[in-house]
Protein backbone atom coordinates (compact mmCIF):
# COMPACT_ATOMS: atom_id res chain seq x y z
CA UNK A 1 0.00 0.00 0.00
CA UNK A 2 1.07 3.45 -0.77
CA UNK A 3 -0.66 6.86 0.46
CA UNK A 4 -0.30 10.35 0.58
CA UNK A 5 -1.80 13.52 1.90
CA UNK A 6 -2.62 16.98 0.29
CA UNK A 7 -3.90 20.07 2.73
CA UNK A 8 -7.11 21.40 1.50
CA UNK A 9 -8.91 24.49 2.99
CA UNK A 10 -10.87 24.33 6.31
CA UNK A 11 -8.50 21.36 8.32
CA UNK A 12 -9.85 19.01 5.23
CA UNK A 13 -6.78 16.70 3.68
CA UNK A 14 -7.44 14.36 0.65
CA UNK A 15 -5.91 11.17 1.59
CA UNK A 16 -4.96 9.48 -1.80
CA UNK A 17 -4.80 5.78 -0.97
CA UNK A 18 -2.77 2.82 -3.74
CA UNK A 19 -3.11 -0.84 -3.66
CA UNK A 20 -1.52 -3.29 -6.05
CA UNK A 21 -3.31 -5.44 -8.29
CA UNK A 22 -2.00 -8.31 -6.68
CA UNK A 23 -3.29 -7.76 -3.11
CA UNK A 24 -6.96 -6.36 -4.45
CA UNK A 25 -6.88 -9.90 -5.73
CA UNK A 26 -6.85 -11.38 -2.18
CA UNK A 27 -9.64 -8.68 -1.41
CA UNK A 28 -12.05 -10.12 -4.31
CA UNK A 29 -11.19 -13.23 -2.90
CA UNK A 30 -12.44 -12.49 0.56
CA UNK A 31 -15.36 -10.71 -0.89
CA UNK A 32 -16.48 -14.11 -2.82
CA UNK A 33 -15.96 -15.96 0.05
CA UNK A 34 -17.84 -13.63 2.03
CA UNK A 35 -20.85 -14.10 -0.23
CA UNK A 36 -20.73 -17.71 -0.39
CA UNK A 37 -21.21 -17.83 3.22
CA UNK A 38 -23.92 -15.24 3.71
CA UNK A 39 -25.90 -15.38 0.44
CA UNK A 40 -29.54 -17.21 -0.24
CA UNK A 41 -28.58 -18.80 -3.91
CA UNK A 42 -30.93 -21.05 -5.23
CA UNK A 43 -30.08 -24.78 -5.38
CA UNK A 44 -26.94 -23.95 -3.21
CA UNK A 45 -26.60 -23.94 0.53
CA UNK A 46 -25.00 -21.30 3.08
CA UNK A 47 -21.41 -22.33 3.26
CA UNK A 48 -21.18 -24.72 0.03
CA UNK A 49 -18.46 -23.87 -2.31
CA UNK A 50 -20.17 -21.86 -5.29
CA UNK A 51 -18.64 -20.82 -8.10
CA UNK A 52 -17.71 -17.79 -8.74
CA UNK A 53 -19.29 -17.75 -12.26
CA UNK A 54 -23.08 -18.94 -10.47
CA UNK A 55 -22.20 -15.33 -7.92
CA UNK A 56 -21.43 -13.48 -10.57
CA UNK A 57 -25.41 -14.17 -12.40
CA UNK A 58 -26.98 -13.12 -9.07
CA UNK A 59 -23.86 -10.41 -8.38
CA UNK A 60 -23.36 -7.33 -10.88
CA UNK A 61 -20.05 -7.02 -11.25
CA UNK A 62 -20.34 -3.05 -10.30
CA UNK A 63 -21.36 -4.29 -7.47
CA UNK A 64 -18.66 -6.61 -6.51
CA UNK A 65 -16.15 -4.08 -7.26
CA UNK A 66 -18.17 -1.61 -4.96
CA UNK A 67 -17.83 -4.37 -2.17
CA UNK A 68 -13.68 -5.11 -2.61
CA UNK A 69 -12.94 -1.21 -2.23
CA UNK A 70 -15.12 -1.15 0.79
CA UNK A 71 -13.51 -4.52 2.11
CA UNK A 72 -10.00 -2.77 0.76
CA UNK A 73 -10.44 -0.16 2.89
CA UNK A 74 -11.62 -1.52 5.90
CA UNK A 75 -7.86 -2.41 6.49
CA UNK A 76 -6.33 0.47 4.47
CA UNK A 77 -7.43 3.49 5.85
CA UNK A 78 -6.48 2.74 9.65
CA UNK A 79 -2.83 2.10 7.81
CA UNK A 80 -3.16 5.64 6.07
CA UNK A 81 -4.56 7.49 8.86
CA UNK A 82 -1.36 6.28 10.94
CA UNK A 83 0.90 6.22 8.14
CA UNK A 84 0.14 9.92 7.53
CA UNK A 85 -0.25 11.02 11.16
CA UNK A 86 -3.86 12.23 10.43
CA UNK A 87 -6.27 12.67 13.30
CA UNK A 88 -10.00 12.83 11.46
CA UNK A 89 -13.39 14.38 13.15
CA UNK A 90 -15.56 13.00 11.24
CA UNK A 91 -16.28 10.36 8.46
CA UNK A 92 -13.89 10.41 5.49
CA UNK A 93 -15.71 10.73 2.04
CA UNK A 94 -15.24 9.37 -1.33
CA UNK A 95 -13.94 12.09 -3.52
CA UNK A 96 -12.91 9.98 -6.45
CA UNK A 97 -12.06 6.32 -8.20
CA UNK A 98 -9.27 6.76 -9.88
CA UNK A 99 -9.12 3.16 -10.68
CA UNK A 100 -10.31 -0.17 -9.09
CA UNK A 101 -7.62 -2.57 -10.25
CA UNK A 102 -4.82 -1.63 -9.24
CA UNK A 103 -7.14 0.23 -6.40
CA UNK A 104 -6.20 4.42 -6.53
CA UNK A 105 -9.03 6.44 -4.33
CA UNK A 106 -9.00 9.95 -2.86
CA UNK A 107 -10.37 10.38 0.26
CA UNK A 108 -11.75 14.17 1.52
CA UNK A 109 -11.27 13.74 5.69
CA UNK A 110 -11.51 16.85 8.21
CA UNK A 111 -9.04 16.66 10.32
CA UNK A 112 -8.71 18.16 14.00
CA UNK A 113 -7.62 21.97 13.66
CA UNK A 114 -3.81 23.45 13.24
CA UNK A 115 -3.43 26.32 15.62
CA UNK A 116 -1.12 28.62 15.25
CA UNK A 117 -0.08 31.24 17.95
CA UNK A 118 2.61 33.97 17.65
CA UNK A 119 5.23 34.33 20.27
CA UNK A 120 3.60 38.24 20.87
CA UNK A 121 0.93 36.39 23.03
CA UNK A 122 3.09 36.82 25.87
CA UNK A 123 2.89 40.48 25.66
CA UNK A 124 -0.78 40.14 26.54
CA UNK A 125 -2.39 41.28 30.00
CA UNK A 126 -5.89 41.64 31.18
CA UNK A 127 -6.17 44.44 33.89
CA UNK A 128 -8.37 42.79 36.47
CA UNK A 129 -11.80 45.02 37.48
CA UNK A 130 -12.13 45.23 41.15
CA UNK A 131 -15.88 44.13 42.73
CA UNK A 132 -17.62 46.19 44.89
CA UNK A 133 -20.94 45.27 46.31
CA UNK A 134 -23.25 47.89 47.35
CA UNK A 135 -26.08 47.71 50.27
CA UNK A 136 -28.61 48.02 47.67
CA UNK A 137 -27.74 45.34 45.64
CA UNK A 138 -27.57 43.21 49.18
CA UNK A 139 -31.61 44.37 49.96
CA UNK A 140 -32.59 43.99 46.08
CA UNK A 141 -31.18 40.61 46.57
CA UNK A 142 -33.23 39.99 49.73
CA UNK A 143 -36.30 41.28 48.04
CA UNK A 144 -35.49 38.64 45.12
CA UNK A 145 -36.04 36.04 47.86
CA UNK A 146 -38.74 37.45 49.51
CA UNK A 147 -40.96 36.81 46.07
CA UNK A 148 -39.68 33.52 45.41
CA UNK A 149 -40.59 32.11 48.83
CA UNK A 150 -43.91 34.41 48.75
CA UNK A 151 -47.15 32.45 49.79
CA UNK A 152 -50.59 33.94 48.58
CA UNK A 153 -54.07 33.88 50.89
CA UNK A 154 -56.94 34.27 49.61
CA UNK A 155 -58.54 37.26 49.99
CA UNK A 156 -61.91 38.32 51.68
CA UNK A 157 -64.97 39.17 49.42
CA UNK A 158 -64.99 42.73 50.22
CA UNK A 159 -61.08 43.26 49.44
CA UNK A 160 -60.04 45.08 47.02
CA UNK A 161 -56.98 44.27 45.03
CA UNK A 162 -53.62 46.37 45.44
CA UNK A 163 -49.99 45.67 43.69
CA UNK A 164 -48.50 42.68 43.95
CA UNK A 165 -51.84 40.83 44.89
CA UNK A 166 -52.45 37.78 42.57
CA UNK A 167 -55.66 37.64 40.49
CA UNK A 168 -57.66 34.62 39.14
CA UNK A 169 -59.17 36.25 35.70
CA UNK A 170 -61.14 35.11 33.03
CA UNK A 171 -60.82 37.60 30.01
CA UNK A 172 -61.58 37.73 26.34
CA UNK A 173 -59.98 40.57 23.83
CA UNK A 174 -62.48 42.33 21.25
CA UNK A 175 -61.86 45.11 18.60
CA UNK A 176 -63.33 47.98 18.74
CA UNK A 177 -66.24 47.05 17.14
CA UNK A 178 -66.31 44.54 20.13
CA UNK A 179 -65.91 41.36 17.41
CA UNK A 180 -63.28 38.79 19.61
CA UNK A 181 -60.07 38.50 18.98
CA UNK A 182 -58.78 35.17 17.72
CA UNK A 183 -56.72 32.68 20.56
CA UNK A 184 -57.14 35.83 23.08
CA UNK A 185 -59.43 34.00 25.37
CA UNK A 186 -58.08 32.85 28.69
CA UNK A 187 -60.09 31.24 31.48
CA UNK A 188 -58.94 31.02 35.25
CA UNK A 189 -55.38 33.09 34.53
CA UNK A 190 -53.21 33.33 36.90
CA UNK A 191 -51.43 36.93 37.29
CA UNK A 192 -49.74 38.88 39.76
CA UNK A 193 -50.04 42.55 39.44
CA UNK A 194 -47.00 44.64 38.44
CA UNK A 195 -45.30 41.87 37.07
CA UNK A 196 -45.99 43.23 33.28
CA UNK A 197 -45.94 39.39 31.78
CA UNK A 198 -49.25 40.50 29.42
CA UNK A 199 -49.82 44.01 27.64
CA UNK A 200 -48.78 47.24 29.10
CA UNK A 201 -51.15 49.25 31.08
CA UNK A 202 -53.44 46.22 31.60
CA UNK A 203 -52.53 45.74 34.91
CA UNK A 204 -53.04 48.63 36.68
CA UNK A 205 -56.31 48.83 35.60
CA UNK A 206 -56.88 45.70 37.52
CA UNK A 207 -56.24 47.60 40.86
CA UNK A 208 -58.71 48.12 43.34
CA UNK A 209 -60.95 45.63 42.30
CA UNK A 210 -63.14 42.95 44.34
CA UNK A 211 -63.79 39.63 43.70
CA UNK A 212 -66.56 38.72 40.93
CA UNK A 213 -66.23 42.61 39.74
CA UNK A 214 -66.15 43.18 35.91
CA UNK A 215 -64.51 45.51 34.05
CA UNK A 216 -63.87 47.07 30.04
CA UNK A 217 -60.64 47.85 29.52
CA UNK A 218 -59.70 50.24 26.43
CA UNK A 219 -55.64 48.95 25.45
CA UNK A 220 -53.60 50.14 22.43
CA UNK A 221 -50.63 48.13 21.99
CA UNK A 222 -47.19 49.26 22.03
CA UNK A 223 -45.52 49.61 18.67
CA UNK A 224 -42.78 47.13 19.83
CA UNK A 225 -45.03 44.18 21.09
CA UNK A 226 -43.57 41.42 19.46
CA UNK A 227 -46.40 39.91 18.10
CA UNK A 228 -46.91 42.39 14.92
CA UNK A 229 -50.60 41.19 14.40
CA UNK A 230 -51.34 43.46 17.89
CA UNK A 231 -48.62 46.11 17.22
CA UNK A 232 -50.39 49.44 17.30
CA UNK A 233 -53.54 47.74 17.25
CA UNK A 234 -56.56 49.55 19.73
CA UNK A 235 -58.47 46.84 21.54
CA UNK A 236 -61.02 46.31 24.04
CA UNK A 237 -60.85 43.66 27.10
CA UNK A 238 -63.45 41.72 29.16
CA UNK A 239 -62.58 40.94 32.28
CA UNK A 240 -63.62 39.04 35.32
CA UNK A 241 -61.66 38.84 38.44
CA UNK A 242 -62.68 35.30 40.27
CA UNK A 243 -60.27 35.28 42.84
CA UNK A 244 -57.81 37.82 45.09
CA UNK A 245 -54.91 36.28 46.78
CA UNK A 246 -52.80 38.52 49.58
CA UNK A 247 -48.93 38.02 49.16
CA UNK A 248 -47.50 36.98 52.83
CA UNK A 249 -43.78 37.82 52.69
CA UNK A 250 -41.83 34.73 54.59
CA UNK A 251 -39.83 36.33 57.63
CA UNK A 252 -36.27 35.56 57.86
CA UNK A 253 -35.98 33.11 60.85
CA UNK A 254 -32.90 31.22 61.53
CA UNK A 255 -35.48 28.28 60.59
CA UNK A 256 -36.19 29.94 57.25
CA UNK A 257 -32.59 30.81 56.47
CA UNK A 258 -31.41 27.05 57.16
CA UNK A 259 -34.40 25.71 55.01
CA UNK A 260 -32.86 28.23 51.94
CA UNK A 261 -29.48 27.67 52.69
CA UNK A 262 -28.49 24.70 54.91
CA UNK A 263 -26.62 27.14 57.43
CA UNK A 264 -27.94 28.37 60.69
CA UNK A 265 -27.55 31.97 60.16
CA UNK A 266 -29.49 35.01 61.96
CA UNK A 267 -30.92 37.80 59.33
CA UNK A 268 -27.28 39.69 59.96
CA UNK A 269 -25.38 36.65 59.46
CA UNK A 270 -27.34 35.88 56.27
CA UNK A 271 -26.70 39.37 54.87
CA UNK A 272 -23.41 38.64 55.11
CA UNK A 273 -23.91 35.90 53.29
CA UNK A 274 -25.75 36.89 50.56
CA UNK A 275 -22.93 39.91 50.01
CA UNK A 276 -20.58 37.14 49.39
CA UNK A 277 -22.81 35.41 47.35
CA UNK A 278 -23.19 38.85 45.46
CA UNK A 279 -19.53 39.29 45.39
CA UNK A 280 -18.77 35.62 43.81
CA UNK A 281 -21.45 35.82 40.85
CA UNK A 282 -19.59 39.92 39.98
CA UNK A 283 -16.30 38.03 39.65
CA UNK A 284 -17.56 34.85 38.06
CA UNK A 285 -19.47 37.68 35.43
CA UNK A 286 -16.36 39.70 35.49
CA UNK A 287 -14.27 36.82 34.97
CA UNK A 288 -16.30 35.55 31.94
CA UNK A 289 -15.95 39.47 30.41
CA UNK A 290 -12.21 39.35 31.13
CA UNK A 291 -12.02 36.18 29.24
CA UNK A 292 -13.82 37.28 26.46
CA UNK A 293 -11.21 40.45 26.11
CA UNK A 294 -8.44 37.89 26.78
CA UNK A 295 -10.18 35.60 23.66
CA UNK A 296 -10.14 39.03 21.21
CA UNK A 297 -6.25 39.32 22.07
CA UNK A 298 -5.61 35.94 21.68
CA UNK A 299 -7.07 35.94 17.82
CA UNK A 300 -5.29 38.82 17.20
CA UNK A 301 -1.94 36.74 17.35
CA UNK A 302 -3.09 33.19 16.50
CA UNK A 303 -4.72 31.72 13.01
CA UNK A 304 -7.20 28.89 13.69
CA UNK A 305 -9.62 27.52 11.24
CA UNK A 306 -11.83 24.35 11.83
CA UNK A 307 -14.19 21.74 9.28
CA UNK A 308 -17.51 22.10 9.39
CA UNK A 309 -18.17 18.47 10.60
CA UNK A 310 -16.29 20.33 13.70
CA UNK A 311 -18.48 23.21 13.85
CA UNK A 312 -21.72 20.94 12.91
CA UNK A 313 -21.07 19.19 15.65
CA UNK A 314 -20.43 21.86 18.60
CA UNK A 315 -23.63 24.28 17.47
CA UNK A 316 -25.72 21.02 18.46
CA UNK A 317 -24.05 20.67 21.54
CA UNK A 318 -24.70 24.49 22.38
CA UNK A 319 -28.04 24.15 20.59
CA UNK A 320 -29.23 21.45 23.54
CA UNK A 321 -28.19 23.52 26.27
CA UNK A 322 -30.79 26.39 24.69
CA UNK A 323 -33.41 24.41 24.71
CA UNK A 324 -32.61 22.42 28.42
CA UNK A 325 -32.38 25.92 29.62
CA UNK A 326 -35.47 27.02 27.85
CA UNK A 327 -37.45 23.69 29.07
CA UNK A 328 -36.07 24.35 32.61
CA UNK A 329 -38.44 27.54 32.54
CA UNK A 330 -41.72 25.68 31.92
CA UNK A 331 -41.32 26.82 28.69
CA UNK A 332 -41.51 24.97 25.09
CA UNK A 333 -38.76 25.60 22.73
CA UNK A 334 -41.49 25.30 19.94
CA UNK A 335 -43.11 28.40 21.45
CA UNK A 336 -40.44 30.21 22.31
CA UNK A 337 -39.38 30.44 18.48
CA UNK A 338 -42.69 31.14 17.52
CA UNK A 339 -42.63 34.36 20.12
CA UNK A 340 -39.81 35.29 18.01
CA UNK A 341 -41.51 35.09 14.97
CA UNK A 342 -38.27 32.99 13.31
CA UNK A 343 -37.76 29.47 12.05
CA UNK A 344 -35.66 27.12 13.75
CA UNK A 345 -33.15 27.14 11.15
CA UNK A 346 -32.73 31.18 11.43
CA UNK A 347 -32.70 30.83 15.25
CA UNK A 348 -29.29 28.14 14.69
CA UNK A 349 -27.62 30.73 12.05
CA UNK A 350 -28.29 33.94 13.97
CA UNK A 351 -27.88 32.55 17.48
CA UNK A 352 -26.37 29.38 17.73
CA UNK A 353 -23.65 29.43 15.53
CA UNK A 354 -21.57 32.48 16.55
CA UNK A 355 -21.72 31.26 19.90
CA UNK A 356 -19.97 27.92 18.50
CA UNK A 357 -17.82 29.35 16.69
CA UNK A 358 -15.96 31.78 19.26
CA UNK A 359 -16.17 28.65 22.05
CA UNK A 360 -14.93 26.12 19.25
CA UNK A 361 -12.15 28.98 18.58
CA UNK A 362 -11.71 29.26 22.43
CA UNK A 363 -11.52 25.51 23.10
CA UNK A 364 -8.43 25.15 20.32
CA UNK A 365 -6.47 28.60 21.32
CA UNK A 366 -6.63 26.99 24.90
CA UNK A 367 -5.32 23.49 24.17
CA UNK A 368 -2.78 24.90 22.19
CA UNK A 369 -1.40 27.44 24.52
CA UNK A 370 -2.11 24.31 27.44
CA UNK A 371 0.48 22.46 24.65
CA UNK A 372 2.98 25.66 24.53
CA UNK A 373 3.29 26.64 28.59
CA UNK A 374 3.33 23.05 29.28
CA UNK A 375 0.59 23.96 32.40
CA UNK A 376 0.04 21.12 34.92
CA UNK A 377 -2.27 20.70 37.68
CA UNK A 378 -1.13 18.23 40.66
CA UNK A 379 -3.40 16.24 42.43
CA UNK A 380 -2.26 18.14 45.44
CA UNK A 381 -4.10 21.41 43.73
CA UNK A 382 -7.18 19.08 43.19
CA UNK A 383 -7.63 17.72 46.52
CA UNK A 384 -7.52 21.64 47.53
CA UNK A 385 -10.11 22.85 45.36
CA UNK A 386 -12.05 19.79 46.71
CA UNK A 387 -12.00 20.68 50.29
CA UNK A 388 -12.80 24.43 49.11
CA UNK A 389 -15.86 23.41 47.67
CA UNK A 390 -17.13 20.98 50.25
CA UNK A 391 -16.31 23.77 53.09
CA UNK A 392 -19.08 25.53 51.13
CA UNK A 393 -21.78 23.47 52.37
CA UNK A 394 -23.39 23.01 55.89
CA UNK A 395 -25.23 19.61 55.74
CA UNK A 396 -22.62 16.57 56.32
CA UNK A 397 -24.80 14.41 53.97
CA UNK A 398 -23.69 16.74 51.27
CA UNK A 399 -20.33 17.00 52.10
CA UNK A 400 -19.68 12.91 51.93
CA UNK A 401 -21.42 12.91 48.39
CA UNK A 402 -19.35 15.66 47.59
CA UNK A 403 -16.02 13.51 48.99
CA UNK A 404 -17.93 9.94 47.21
CA UNK A 405 -18.10 12.18 43.84
CA UNK A 406 -14.82 13.82 43.86
CA UNK A 407 -12.82 10.43 44.57
CA UNK A 408 -9.46 10.31 43.27
CA UNK A 409 -9.06 9.49 40.30
CA UNK A 410 -12.41 8.80 39.06
CA UNK A 411 -14.00 10.94 36.21
CA UNK A 412 -15.31 13.83 38.02
CA UNK A 413 -12.02 14.51 39.47
CA UNK A 414 -10.29 14.61 36.32
CA UNK A 415 -12.83 16.90 35.20
CA UNK A 416 -12.05 19.11 38.25
CA UNK A 417 -8.54 18.96 36.92
CA UNK A 418 -9.24 20.10 33.70
CA UNK A 419 -11.26 23.14 34.79
CA UNK A 420 -8.46 23.96 37.05
CA UNK A 421 -5.84 23.46 34.51
CA UNK A 422 -7.96 26.25 32.38
CA UNK A 423 -8.66 28.52 35.40
CA UNK A 424 -4.77 28.72 35.55
CA UNK A 425 -3.73 29.10 32.37
CA UNK A 426 -6.20 32.25 32.46
CA UNK A 427 -4.91 33.40 35.15
CA UNK A 428 -1.71 33.74 33.56
CA UNK A 429 -2.95 36.32 31.22
CA UNK A 430 -4.43 38.88 34.66
CA UNK A 431 -2.90 41.36 36.04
Amino acid sequence: MKSEIKKLENSIVELTIEETKDNMLKYRKKVINNIRKNSDIKWFRKWSNIPEDIILKYYPEEQITQMIIDEALKSLYPKALKENKIIPVAQWELSEIVSNNPLIVKLKIEVFPEVEIWDEYKNIKIKKTQIRVTQKEIDENINEIKKKFTKFEEASKDYKSVIWDKLTITTQWYDLDWNKLENTNMISYPLILWSNILVPWFEEKLVWLKVWEKINIDIEFPKDYHNKDFAWKKTKFDVEIEKIEKPVEPEFTPEFIKSIRGKDLDFEWFKNLIKEEIKETKEQNMRMENENKLLEELKKVSKVSFGPKLLENQIQIVFNEVKENISRSWAKFEDYIKSLWIDEQTYIDNNIKPIAEKRLSWELILNKLKEIENTEVSDEEVLKEIKIIIERYGSDEVKEKLKELYKPWNKHFEELRHRLWYRKLIDSFFE
